[in-house]
């Protein structure tokens, strides 16, 4: 009966287990000491209009920055443009699309590979400041010559001489507070008259000018800028002095079969050295090493690694130094000498880009194998001898519009400083 009894009530307990309610599992109890389980609860959307203006924020904050930038870049190029108006520091110029290009072959962002451009700004609404507050001085002193030229005995000549170094003096006291107050527009708007009074007997004003000025010298690198661009332009010359000179000697003096046949050999001479020079240029860029100039087979061998992207960048700095070209027409004046200078680095600062682009790409990746990239290969070395061949047809053209002659084939901004633009 015992046993009878157990094994009726087993199945009923059995039973009874499976009705009842499964186990709770606290996962995320309220109580620590409690093991209910609690429902996350939902996170209220935030109302329309408050979304509309944190995205009206945000959108007025994008737009703000790409203003800035844009204003940054426009005086980056002016800033390039002047320097490379004056003979002297073309090389900064030079040098500076040097650097961008090597400091993107070596992996930096666009921001980061454009020396100056936080400062560019400043330094252009500075000239900018300097050239409207000398206007005065300038006209007072014009008026004067012409007062003297037409009666030397007027007494409106001093008084206008008089005002034309009392604006001079007030000009540069204005711009000087300006500049020290740190050169924004709105100290060049407002010259903060007590602020003047109290700060501007004080040595520790002219200590913190001197230092920021000191400061504003070293962030621009002029002297590194300017020794890069020196050895890559003595380095570039090496290459087409000889076979520029060759073409300049046959085609001024040469006569008959032999001097055509000197001619065509140095023409070809100087299509294989066109076709070397932005690789070697790109590679001294991103190592800045003299040596890299010279190192013929380590060019071969980045062309190998990304060939369409260095025929890319090398069609790009001989096709876009093609409309600069119609500038050698005439001379042009030095008054007007930073215009075409602006035509020069809004063109060739994207072909250096290009190039310091393309250079990373060829750093970056393995050799590639396969038959797609023996394509790529030798569709590369079929496009390059045909983009050179146009460059050098525009060149012996140019020779023959070009206001300085011959001389074109030595000067090519291309590939160097833009000499050309020079008038004399």
């Amino acid at each position: 009966m015992a046993s009878t009894s157990t094994e009726n009530e087993t199945p009923l307990l059995a039973e009874l287990v499976e009705q009842a309610d499964p186990p709770v599992t606290a996962t995320c109890p309220a109580d620590p000491q409690e093991g209910v389980a609690v429902e996350p609860t939902a996170v209220p959307r935030r109302p329309l209009g408050s979304r509309l203006r944190s995205g009206l924020r945000r959108g007025g904050r994008a737009i703000r920055r790409a203003n800035r930038a844009c204003g940054r870049a426009a005086s980056l190029v002016l800033l390039l443009a002047l320097l490379t108006a004056v003979p002297a520091f073309q090389l900064i110029s030079f040098g500076y699309m040097l650097e961008a290009s090597g400091r993107l072959a070596r992996g930096r962002s666009l921001a980061e590979s454009l020396p100056w451009f936080r400062q560019a700004g400043r330094l252009a609404l500075a000239l900018l400041m300097l050239v409207l507050f000398s206007l005065p001085v300038h006209l007072l002193t014009h008026w004067a010559q012409v007062a003297q030229a037409i009666d030397p005995h007027s007494g409106d000549v001093g008084l206008m001489r008089g005002g034309a170094v009392f604006a001079a003096v007030l000009a540069t006291g204005h711009l000087s507070w300006a500049w020290i107050r740190g050169g924004r527009l709105r100290n060049y708007l407002w010259p903060a008259p007590l602020q003047f009074l109290r700060e501007i007997w004080r040595p520790r004003t002219w200590i913190d000018a001197k230092q920021r000025l000191w400061q504003l010298w070293v962030s621009l690198e002029i002297p590194r800028l300017f020794w890069l661009g020196l050895r890559c332009t003595l380095a570039t010359l090496v290459y087409i002095l000889p076979p520029a000179v060759l073409i300049m000697t046959v085609v001024r003096e040469g006569k008959g079969g032999g001097a055509g046949l000197v001619g065509f050999l140095a023409v070809a001479m100087m299509g294989v050295v066109l076709l070397y020079i932005p690789l070697l240029q790109a590679r001294f860029a991103a190592e800045n090493r003299i040596r890299a100039m010279f190192e013929w087979r380590a060019a071969r061998g980045s062309f190998r690694h990304a060939p369409l992207v260095l025929t890319l960048g090398i069609a790009l700095t001989y096709l876009l130094a093609v409309p600069l070209y119609l500038l050698k027409i005439e001379a042009t004046p030095q008054e007007t000498l930073w215009l075409p200078c602006l035509f020069f680095v809004v063109l060739m600062l994207p072909a250096r880009i290009a190039m310091g682009l393309a250079m990373r790409r060829a750093r970056r990746v393995a050799l590639p194998h396969g038959f797609w990239a023996g394509c790529a290969r030798w569709g590369g070395r079929l496009m390059l001898p045909g983009v050179v061949a146009f460059y050098l047809a525009v060149l012996y053209l140019s020779q023959y519009i070009y206001w300085d002659g011959l001389q074109t084939w030595v000067e090519q901004h291309a590939i160097l400083a833009p000499v050309p633009f020079q008038a004399t």
